[in-house]
């Protein structure tokens, strides 16, 4: 596959089989993903895969308050959010054979002085940013979907992946990863905004 079918192929997957991912082809995503480049070549990633039962069944419920709070945050309506129920809870929106949590560890850094905090955090999310992004083209390679998810973030719902995870608070968690076949056929939508309207030369 050329990279060019893989960027354009790549599309948020909300909905997999109930297939198992091979563990070979799990490791050759988070290979694909430590590729990446890493600021100050500190390589201060953490991958963490999810796929065992109990593992992933905490995991999802997690997800799901993290989704419900968010809808309730951009103030959707409760049938909206009993319906967001249903997709997950009936439906398996976001239920995956596996899911690959990506922590950062903030005590490894290269600028020391609290001034630089803010700017060794970005530096590291962005690194950690561009694995992720790494692993999903990897994905469509191997004929995977994957989606990120970010409501995992909101507070208490993160120190519980984080536990789960067997890591310390010094772990941040970028992002959790589900990633297993497509059910569905995909469909890659199309950017709202043409190259124009972003594009700028000076």
């Amino acid at each position: 596959m050329e990279l060019h079918d893989a960027i354009l192929n790549r599309t948020s997957v909300r909905y997999f089989e109930e297939k198992n991912v091979p563990e070979e082809h799990v490791r050759e995503l988070v290979e694909a993903a430590v590729r990446a480049p890493t600021a100050s070549g500190l390589e201060n990633w953490r991958f963490v895969v999810f796929g065992s039962k109990k593992a992933r069944e905490k995991l999802y419920g997690l997800i799901a308050e993290g989704m419900i709070r968010y809808y309730r945050a951009v103030n959707l309506s409760d049938e909206k959010i009993e319906k967001l129920k249903t997709r997950m809870y009936e439906s398996g929106m976001y239920r995956a054979p596996v899911y690959v949590a990506v922590f950062i560890d903030r005590r490894v850094r290269f600028l020391k002085g609290s001034e630089f905090d803010e700017l060794e955090f970005i530096w590291s999310v962005e690194s950690a940013a561009m694995a992720i992004q790494n692993l999903m083209l990897k994905a469509v390679e191997l004929g995977l979907g994957t989606v990120y998810i970010g409501v995992t973030n909101f507070q208490g719902i993160e120190d519980e992946v984080r536990e789960l995870a067997g890591l310390d608070e010094n772990h941040y968690l970028v992002g959790v990863i589900p990633v297993g076949y497509p059910r569905e056929e995909i469909q890659p939508r199309k950017r709202r905004k043409s190259i124009d309207e972003v594009l700028s030369f000076v």
